[in-house]
């Protein structure tokens, strides 16, 4: 009996086989075995497209900046009388070496929020925040001053003059302040255009004051205006420089401009440069001129306006500060982060210990 279910189960199967492949198949024991198209066995699929991949995990630097919402934009950059590089950002204050890149020491400060640097001549470094001023020790890295009591919190320029006094531009006015005692001397609140963006010196030592009406020219000395310019176009003056020639090179928010101190004329504005946003002026060791605006960076002939070099490979192109010829390279800050770029490189690259991670 198991023999011939045996029998009849290879029969069978041999019969279906026969069928799938489309032979005829005979009666079996003069039953005729249900023929079966070939199709109907074969499994069938809905032809859809597959479906869309997604966006890669981000890692996990990536991760805790978008939880944190981390700021990494860099307002402010300073040499030091080392040689060494100061990084002002949005994270807070280091130092480190120009020549390698690696951080030498970070400051932690009450407040992070860093819009200028400048170190005064006995070696000390004062940093503005929006917060107020500061004064830090570079051989303890500790604050060692700090001056709440600007005209405005809000500190947006620094400078220190031939005397070794220190200039602090505010959102509301201009402070002269002792470095010794770290205790302010006097306060220019009527400053016409109220905001000290930027701060320059001429070839006398006399200050030269940006702000959102024009330029001013103060007596170091006696800190009394002296002279205004005003009228330009743009209206507000967002960075100055003086050429090797004593020119003022003033960055508008339309515009470059080229300004003869003696008689306030605007000498030309830089074709190039029409319509952009310019942020950041610095004149390099061979001549040629760093323009940092919100929309790139430039090199110029600082004679004839032509264009040099346009730098790739910015963490953003949104540029605010400059420092060229430290370590042999152009620093650059941005909206985002940091970056540098050595003569003859095709395009910057970026310090990813200030500078936002990319997926």
């Amino acid at each position: 009996m198991t023999v011939q279910l045996f029998r009849k189960s290879i029969t069978v199967c041999s019969l279906m086989s026969a069928a799938l492949l489309g032979f005829a198949v005979p009666p079996v024991n003069g039953q005729r075995i249900l023929e079966l198209d070939p199709s109907e066995l074969t499994p069938g699929y809905i032809r859809t497209a597959p479906p869309p991949g997604g966006d890669r995990l981000p890692n996990e630097q990536r991760l805790r900046e978008r939880l944190q919402e981390i700021d990494y934009r860099v307002n402010a950059l300073q040499r030091d009388l080392t040689g060494n590089l100061w990084v002002g950002s949005w994270r807070g204050l280091a130092r480190i070496d120009p020549n390698t890149g690696n951080i030498l020491a970070r400051v932690s400060l009450p407040n992070r929020a860093i819009g200028a640097i400048a170190q005064d001549k006995v070696g000390r470094l004062w940093v503005g925040t929006y917060e107020g001023l500061k004064r830090v020790d570079l051989r303890t890295s500790e604050v060692t001053a700090q001056n709440l009591l600007l005209p405005s919190k809000r500190v947006l320029s620094l400078l220190v003059d031939r005397r070794g006094y220190v200039w602090a531009g505010t959102d509301n006015g201009l402070a002269l302040v002792s470095p010794d005692q770290g205790l302010i001397m006097t306060t220019l609140k009527n400053l016409p255009g109220v905001s000290a963006n930027a701060m320059t010196l001429d070839a006398e030592g006399q200050l030269w004051v940006g702000t959102l009406d024009g330029l001013v020219r103060v007596n170091t000395a006696s800190a009394k205006i002296m002279k205004r310019i005003d009228g330009l176009p743009g209206t507000s003056v967002q960075t100055l420089a003086i050429s090797p020639q004593g020119l003022i090179w003033a960055g508008m928010p339309n515009s470059l401009l080229v300004i003869n101190p003696r008689n306030g004329m605007v000498m030309r504005s830089v074709t190039p440069l029409r319509g952009r946003n310019v942020t950041s002026v610095n004149f390099a060791q061979d001549g040629s001129v760093w323009v940092g605006t919100h929309n790139g960076l430039w090199r110029l002939n600082p004679h004839t306006g032509a264009v040099l070099d346009q730098v790739a490979g910015l963490p953003s192109s949104r540029v605010l500060a400059l420092a060229p010829d430290t370590g042999n390279k152009l620093w650059i800050g941005t909206s985002e982060g940091l970056a540098w770029l050595m003569p003859r490189m095709p395009r910057a690259r970026p310090h990813f210990a200030f500078t936002r991670a990319i997926d």
